[in-house]
């Protein structure tokens, strides 16, 4: 990603804290994440103490609530948006920020935090606010779904049913485990489905078990999407994992459905390195836009939150958020 530096006269020394003067920041935590409800006061401490001035601070449950509280502070010039929550917060506020010259600060609260580890944001509140005292900034791309944006990745298949028993209740429950639990439940279920892919080389048609369409590098509370994928290639990133069952006519019997486990099993094991990309049943894709038909129609996952069902157009808005990232590598 571009790491734009932000003025002032000591660039030269990354471990000296600056802080472009855009004013005072909005701070917005989503109380319902994993962590929100007890970090808030933390939160604001931490920022405080590193001398980042807050117009107005927010625990809050209701989106409707942190739209309200978007538009009034945009509206009288707030240029500096922190926001502690996961994935599904953050997707929930960009609609608003798109387009504006305003910053975003990460704060990964969250279960998954796959827009903070794309950009290199560790999961820890005082690594987060450090990261927003510097003062560097990147400017990074969005992904569209049928116009609707999305940050990290955006499925069709395994992870949308997985994330439909994402509950809030799961998530506080279970932290980190909720998403292989909730796994777990979701593959004795899990049927492939049909889909036919038109990319900017060709067409793609296959009956697959899942479809992944990234923006950034993870989704899934740190699977890869690709090798190369990132968050500021102008570029989306896709794959697919293809159903071993429909290929051997066993599609819908017992021993298919233990076929399509397998396959699950072994590509699963490779994703987090990003190695699965070479593994037989895995197609990857790489496409500034994609248009994807299902056959039975599929719900739509935008990082962690359902936001529609095939068909869909995906697209990128290229540099179209600017946020607050880890200064640039000193050699």
């Amino acid at each position: 990603m571009a790491i734009e530096a932000l003025p002032d006269a000591a660039l030269s020394a990354p471990t000296k804290r600056r802080t472009l003067d855009e004013g005072p920041a909005l701070l917005i935590v989503n109380s319902k994440c994993r962590m929100g409800h007890e970090a808030f006061p933390a939160t604001r401490a931490a920022l405080e103490s590193r001398g980042i001035p807050l117009a107005a601070c927010h625990r809050l449950s209701k989106q409707s609530r942190m739209d309200k509280l978007l538009r009034e502070a945009l509206e009288q010039g707030v240029r500096r948006i922190l926001i502690g929550g996961g994935d599904g917060t953050l997707n929930a506020a960009i609609p608003l920020l798109l387009g504006r010259d305003v910053t975003l600060g990460v704060l990964p609260l969250g279960t998954g935090n796959d827009f903070a580890r794309s950009l290199g944001i560790a999961p820890s509140l005082e690594e987060a606010c450090d990261i927003i005292a510097a003062g560097y900034t990147a400017r990074v791309d969005v992904g569209l779904a049928n116009g609707r944006p999305f940050l990290n990745a955006a499925s069709l298949g395994l992870a949308s049913a997985i994330a439909r028993r994402l509950t809030p209740r799961l998530k506080r429950r279970a932290g980190k485990l909720a998403y292989p639990v909730a796994a777990v439940a979701e593959l004795w279920e899990h049927q492939p489905f049909h889909v036919r892919m038109k990319t900017d080389r060709g067409e793609l048609e296959r009956d697959v078990l899942q479809l992944v369409v990234g923006n950034g590098r993870y989704h899934g509370a740190g699977i890869v999407v690709t090798p190369d994928a990132t968050l500021d290639d102008r570029c989306l990133d896709a794959y697919t994992i293809s159903a071993p069952s429909s290929e051997s006519g066993r599609e819908g019997t017992g021993l298919g459905h233990m076929q399509d486990l397998s396959t699950l099993a072994r590509v699963a094991l490779s994703l987090r390195r990003g190695e699965h990309v070479s593994h037989p049943a895995v197609d990857a894709v790489r496409s500034a836009q994609l248009y994807v038909e299902a056959e039975p129609p599929q719900d739509i996952n935008a990082d962690g939150e359902i936001i529609g069902h095939t068909p869909v157009r995906f697209e990128i808005a290229p540099a179209a958020l600017r946020v607050y990232a880890p200064a640039p590598t000193q050699h």
